[in-house]
């Protein structure tokens, strides 16, 4: 690859780095970190030079590529946001992880169902992971560690300078740093961008991706048609056989009274007839006052 080629592909990983912020650190600062301070803001943060922190991704890179099994390198991160990085890089790359709380003893305690014994370890914040570094500095154990400008030094080999309290940044190094192994190791070409992409590597809150989800099945559901009523019409109304043919008949001819019973056959209406024939007019009335 040419050197015009390499320096192209550099500025474009820096200009990544300036998008996610990778260089904003801390408003105190380790004496260990000066050489990778460029300057101090007005408002007190201090800004990191970006071209050591890309020149020491290849430092880190090459480390882990001279390794020969894949497995024992171990990447570890207690920072919520750097979780997700870690197991999106062990996932490339084939290095193994230490999920969760890290359990003193991994590194020195033998007889623990946890004990490994790797070769390289790759650290998301050399101040929260203080155990493991500490850990690795009792058995020899080469640390590469993302250190802000605040973050102590102390039995960290190799120090990649970056903003590790931001979701952002913290996944971007760990894409860049997949990205150099895989290209060390033959498996990416560095003419070609690479398939993944660097979003996967960024820390998701669960209701950040349950808000996500209920829009995009909003979005996807099908917009509430208004639909005209069904009137009936002279072909669906009832039948005889549902309601009678007598309610048939009265509906098209009017109704009779003279019919079922309802009123006498002849037209007339004897008020006499009927108490004699059914009303009883010698019964005292219930109540007084009836009449």
């Amino acid at each position: 690859m040419s050197s015009a080629a390499v320096l192209a592909s550099r500025e474009e990983d820096i200009m990544m780095m300036l998008a996610a912020q990778a260089h904003v650190g801390s408003k105190n600062a380790d004496h260990q970190m000066s050489p990778y301070i460029f300057k101090r803001r007005p408002d007190g943060l201090h800004i990191l030079d970006c071209a050591k922190a890309w020149e020491k991704i290849q430092l880190a890179a090459r480390i882990v590529v001279a390794v020969e099994n894949p497995a024992d390198v171990i990447a570890v991160s207690a920072r919520p946001y750097a979780q997700r990085a870690v197991l999106k890089y062990c996932h490339y790359t084939g290095a193994e992880t230490v999920s969760g709380r890290y359990t003193p003893g991994t590194f020195t305690n033998q007889i623990t169902k946890q004990y490994r014994e790797p070769r390289v370890l790759i650290v998301g914040d050399p101040r929260q992971d203080h155990q493991p570094v500490k850990e690795a500095s009792y058995v020899n154990i080469p640390v590469i560690a993302f250190c802000d400008s605040d973050s102590p030094l102390r039995n960290v080999d190799v120090a990649i300078p970056c903003n590790n309290k931001n979701k952002h940044s913290i996944g971007l190094m760990y894409w860049l740093l997949t990205r150099e192994v895989l290209r060390l190791r033959g498996e990416v070409s560095r003419t070609e961008a690479w398939a993944v992409p660097v979003d996967l590597y960024f820390h998701r809150d669960i209701e950040e991706i349950k808000a996500q989800e209920e829009a995009e099945a909003a979005a996807a559901a099908p917009a509430a048609t208004w639909e005209e009523p069904t009137t009936w019409t002279d072909e669906a109304a009832p039948v005889g056989e549902e309601f009678g043919a007598d309610a048939v008949d009265a509906a098209a001819g009017g109704w009779d009274p003279t019919t079922e019973g309802f009123g006498p056959t002849d037209g007339s209406w004897d008020a006499g007839a009927q108490a004699a024939g059914s009303w009883d007019a010698s019964v005292t009335p219930a109540a007084a006052g009836w009449s």
